[in-house]
């Protein structure tokens, strides 16, 4: 944390370089102080990034000077997307990536996000909205990735878990609240957790397709297949159109299954960087099987309104609705912030664009008793306007984006999740048959918590000693913690060093093992409580305290 003399003279010192957050780096040295990235978090009404003092001493910085994971950041991005001169850029994950490719010892799993296919165009001069999924595929295979999926595979998956979820809340069948809000936007997730805690009944458990996908890809057909041929797990990349994403894939309940993530624009560095010309390849690359098979209602995520319209399509033809629309075109556009519409049969429905537009729909409770579903996606258009999206002056540019997502349902010969045949049979081979079986229970869906709470740090906790990351456990305690096992095996660890040593030295050895599910600890449930199912099933309480700094003071853990 280099401090920089910019400034007053009465306040000269704020921070130069901030790496602190897992989405977003900070670099003062080149910022000119124009403003647009206050702008940008001014719109999105999070104001992690202000203005401090005044006139030559004027800095655009973090409230208090705090390291940008101390604030309220959401990690959207939108404030990369707008610095002109890379003072804010997505973490830089492309060379790490580059080298695990070069060095040919792990087999990699590549998947794309809808969004990705279309943006991805504008990097390389092809007019806005073009739609190249095919070069694309053929650049990551030259760029040497050994598998190439797509996410809208799984974007289809999660389809299948979240409208069966509404079903089952309106039943009556599920713990939670409604109306149900989606799960797919880590910004928005973030949001919640941070600012609007007592929301968390109302989210939908779903894993979004990103971290799906990753599962599928750690522990499904394909991963046995390599398990088989090298014995190797193998190394798990997501391109998407968000900064954010890079946030979700180190969440608790999410950590191990995605290697890294890159944006749109450091798949463009990829490229440039390997002098592949990508606008001169064929656009007619497919993507590899299983997680290769996709419907257009896995397309339309990337926009926003789509996961709102894919679940709708699912969820109508469940209920056995008649003369329900394949399109709905109400929660379509970006020229407004909430889209309304109405269902005969099913009931009312919002889809929002942007953040900003979410905290002025919650700002009173009329929400709770108008709509049924609400999706929220936290950038403007959706993932089309995601931090990690191409930079454009072109003021159309997300409708063109739009434009070219929509022409991909369109062509689609299957236009509804639930008809995706890739997806029918992961259920039959390792998901237990059907939506909410216990194994896609396990699998497939997650839990939230409010930041900083007894709750988060219990997560965070068990997260780590699930990976056997020793000092990323202790630096969530005190010096002197007292963790609690209640095992005659384990007793009782006083201290930091204690801790780490607990877990370095005397818990067995926790490596993946190639094409099997990783075990780990999961709360109980995705709403409230410190009730924890373990890695072998056994169900446990825990007691925990913090002190005023949010570090964890005492960890009891009682059988039940």
């Amino acid at each position: 944390m280099k401090k920089t003399t910019r400034g007053s003279s009465e306040h000269p010192e704020h921070t130069l370089h901030d790496h602190t957050s897992p989405s977003i780096y900070r670099d003062m040295d080149k910022c000119i102080e124009c403003g647009l990235c206050v702008d940008a978090c001014a719109k999105q009404q999070i104001h992690a990034i202000g203005f401090a003092e005044r006139g030559s001493g004027m800095l655009p910085i973090t409230a208090f000077d705090k390291p940008l994971s101390e604030t309220g950041c959401i990690s959207c991005g939108q404030c990369t997307l707008r610095c002109p001169v890379g003072a804010l850029i997505e973490r830089p994950d492309w060379h790490r990536v580059l080298g695990v490719l070069d060095s040919r010892q792990r087999k990699t799993i590549i998947q794309t996000a809808p969004a990705t296919r279309v943006a991805i165009s504008e990097e390389f001069g092809l007019e806005p909205g073009t739609v190249s999924t095919g070069r694309m595929v053929n650049a990551l295979r030259q760029l040497g990735f050994d598998y190439v999926t797509d996410t809208n595979f799984s974007a289809d998956l999660t389809i299948m878990e979240e409208a069966n979820e509404l079903l089952q809340r309106l039943s009556g069948e599920r713990e939670g609240s409604l109306p149900l809000f989606t799960s797919c936007c880590p910004g928005w997730i973030s949001y919640v957790e941070i600012n609007r805690p007592d929301l968390i009944p109302h989210l939908s458990t779903t894993k979004s397709p990103q971290q799906m996908h990753g599962t599928i890809s750690k522990c499904g057909p394909l991963a046995k297949q390599i398990a088989v041929e090298t014995g190797e797990e193998p190394y798990v990349v997501s391109i998407m159109p968000c900064t954010a994403k890079k946030d979700e894939s180190v969440r608790p309940s999410n950590r191990g299954d995605i290697d890294a993530v890159l944006t749109t624009r450091e798949l463009a560095k990829m490229i440039r960087h390997r002098n592949i010309p990508f606008a001169s390849l064929s656009n007619d690359g497919s993507f590899d099987s299983p997680m290769g098979e996709s419907t257009g209602a896995g397309a339309i995520f990337g926009a926003s309104g789509g996961v709102l319209e894919a679940a709708l399509r699912t969820a109508a033809d469940t209920l056995g609705l008649k003369d329900t629309p394949l399109e709905y075109e109400g929660v379509r556009g970006v020229e407004r912030g909430v889209k309304v519409m109405t269902i005969k049969g099913v009931g009312s429905v919002a889809a929002v664009s942007s953040i900003g537009s979410a905290i002025d729909l919650l700002s009173n409770d009329d929400w709770k008793e108008k709509f049924l579903m609400i999706e929220v996606m936290t950038c403007p258009g959706g993932c089309l306007g995601g931090g990690g999206e191409p930079k454009s002056d072109d003021p159309d540019i997300l409708q063109k984006r739009m434009a070219g997502i929509y022409n991909i349902d369109s062509a689609s010969a299957i236009r509804k999740s639930h008809e995706n045949k890739e997806v029918q049979q992961l259920y039959q081979d390792m998901l237990g048959g059907h939506p909410l079986s216990e194994s896609s229970e396990r699998l497939l869906h997650t839990y939230y918590t409010p930041r900083n709470s007894a709750r988060e740090k219990l997560s965070r906790f068990l997260s780590a000693v699930d990976h056997r990351d020793a000092k990323g456990a202790a630096s969530l305690c005190t010096d002197d913690v007292i963790w609690n096992t209640n095992t005659g095996l384990y007793g009782a660890a006083c201290g930091k060093k204690a801790v780490e040593t607990l877990i370095q030295e005397k818990l067995p050895k926790a490596d993946r093992v190639c094409g099997e599910e990783f075990k780990r600890h999961r709360l109980a449930s995705p709403v409230e409580g410190t009730d924890v199912v373990g890695p072998d099933g056994s169900k446990h309480h825990f007691e925990v305290t913090l002190d005023n700094a949010g570090l964890i003071k005492t960890l009891t853990r009682t059988s039940l």
